[in-house]
């Protein structure tokens, strides 16, 4: 035993290496998005940091740019310490015209921030981005943004953008040139469109005290996109949220999936967090399906670390129930691993399944290739996926080594966004999170050390 996990650790640190030399700065550059003086500061201050995202999240209902800036003055009024940059701020509100230009300055920070990672506010504006990554050998998945839904008419609205969505991805990519290694694996082909959806943003009525209500309710427009993805050759990926409503969620897609009108299509996955105690019993269930349904098309599964590890533990203390997270990264970080070789051991015995392992820290990307080839699968049987402003060189070096990569990239306005923009935020400032450690200079072979 001992051996062996020598043995694939050199295996994990050679590949690390392979990536990391292809990064387009060798690794040598900050991430983009953390460039920012004010990510930065908020990185190293708490209160700084809480003061920064409570401004961003208030950014769309301010009526005007002396709005913005009483806002941003106020927050940032309930920090202890001033460093220089937010010193003259406060100063700045001083006057109205020191208001408007902070409030304008405001405003032009956070539409930079949120285009690092919300890639256009229609289908139409990203597929420029979307076109460029597919010629550097990335294929995508489009989110279209959107939190829960609380009216029939708001899930009948983002069902409609969804299917739009799916008429204008076919389209843009059935003009694109031929990628062979974005559109095929050993399992058969690949499709070039693919969707991202919300069951929670499907329906109003996902609550965990009444599941078979929501499941009922999402049915009807989640099985409308099934067919459309069908009947347009595209691939349909439904996001796992809170964990409140994950059993509902995973009964709803397993159940679909199984009707006998989706034996032939559509392409369709599911996401696993691994932040949650009780994902290894998901992920037996996912492999079980995919071992035991007839599909044409295997089962996608999105193994993600999770997004909404301060919701989950805050939610579980407020009402004294036990944390369903992972509290020690470490513990998050093993279970990553552990989960990513039970899907890859699957494919590997034959179950029709689709890993698509998504992560920015390159221990766990190192980690996914080498297990893959440790268990004599090809290259292309793994797919790895990362988020547009967070993952933007890693991906480019993944496409050098000849990887299959995918990259999530959100469309919608400031407004849907907003919620999904201070996620992103909290992991790109986390003090222990594997961007702030390779921004700082961390050496290779400690980023690449097992949790």
């Amino acid at each position: 035993m001992g051996g062996a996990a020598r043995t694939d650790d050199q295996a994990v640190l050679d590949v690390g290496r392979a990536i990391h030399a292809a990064f387009p700065s060798a690794g040598r550059r900050p991430l983009r998005a953390l460039d920012d003086k004010a990510m930065d500061l908020a990185s190293q201050d708490e209160e700084l940091k809480a003061a920064l995202f409570r401004f961003v999240d208030v950014v769309p209902a301010c009526r005007n740019l002396d709005d913005l800036a009483r806002h941003l003055t106020g927050f940032l009024g309930e920090v202890d310490e001033h460093p220089p940059p937010i010193a003259v701020a406060m100063r700045m509100s001083g006057t109205k015209a020191g208001r408007t230009a902070l409030g304008a300055a405001a405003a032009a920070g956070v539409r930079h921030m949120a285009h690092r990672f919300i890639v256009g506010e229609t289908v139409d504006d990203a597929t420029g981005v979307m076109r460029d990554l597919w010629e550097r050998g990335v294929a995508t998945s489009v989110d279209l943004l959107g939190e829960a839904t609380i009216t029939q008419a708001e899930a009948d609205r983002y069902a409609r953008r969804c299917a739009e969505a799916l008429d204008q991805l076919t389209a843009v990519y059935a003009k694109l040139p031929p990628r062979p290694q974005l559109e095929q694996d050993a399992l058969g082909p690949l499709p070039r469109a693919n969707l991202s959806v919300k069951v929670s943003a499907l329906t109003p009525l996902l609550r965990p005290d009444a599941p078979e209500l929501g499941k009922r309710d999402a049915a009807v427009r989640l099985r409308d996109l099934l067919r459309r993805a069908k009947d347009r050759g595209a691939h349909l990926h439904i996001d796992m949220e809170s964990y409140d409503s994950i059993e509902a969620i995973a009964d709803l897609v397993l159940e679909l999936l199984a009707e006998p009108e989706f034996a032939d299509g559509p392409s369709a996955g599911v996401v696993l967090q691994a932040y949650l105690r009780d994902s290894p019993a998901l992920a037996d269930r996912l492999v079980a399906f995919a071992g035991s349904t007839t599909r044409a098309h295997p089962l996608v599964v999105r193994l993600v670390k999770g997004a909404y590890w301060d919701h989950e533990v805050v939610e579980a203390l407020q009402h004294g129930w036990s944390v369903p997270v992972f509290e020690v990264k470490a513990d998050s970080d093993r279970n990553f691993e552990a989960l990513t070789r039970r899907l890859l051991e699957a494919r590997a015995g034959g179950t029709p399944i689709r890993p698509a392992i998504a992560s920015h820290n390159l221990r766990s990307v190192a980690h996914a290739v080498a297990v893959t080839r440790e268990l004599g699968l090809r290259d292309d049987d793994l797919e790895l996926q990362v988020l547009r402003g967070l993952g933007d060189d890693l991906q480019d070096a993944l496409a050098a080594n000849g990887l299959r990569v995918r990259t999530y990239c959100p469309v919608g306005d400031l407004v849907a966004g907003m919620a999904y923009l201070v996620r992103r935020l909290l992991e790109n400032t986390s003090n222990e999170s594997f961007l702030a450690d390779q921004a700082s200079g961390t050496p290779i072979e400690q980023l690449l050390a097992a949790p």
